[in-house]
């Protein structure tokens, strides 16, 4: 069982795991890993284990990007086009 960092620790680190994006930014685990698997949210993978991780700063804006697209009702293929344009 891993240990979970603390804030300050996440807060000071260059790159974070998808847990670590869900205490960021208060969205669910699920969500993320649906905006990860259909392009939204780059990420590298470290190969010892297989760990996806994620620029924090970058990563953090582009969800807050994402949920105010998503509360202006722009549907997932409206968000992935906006995102394209934005990157």
């Amino acid at each position: 069982m891993s240990r979970q960092r603390s804030m300050e620790a996440i807060l000071a680190s260059e790159f974070v795991t998808i847990g670590e994006l869900v205490r960021l930014t208060d969205s669910r685990y699920s969500t993320l890993k649906f905006y990860t698997e259909e392009g939204m949210l780059p990420f590298t993978q470290a190969e010892e284990n297989l760990t996806r991780r994620y620029k924090r700063e970058e990563t953090v804006a582009r969800i807050h990007f994402i949920k105010e697209l998503r509360s202006g009702g722009l549907s997932i293929p409206q968000i992935k086009e906006a995102l394209n344009k934005d990157s």
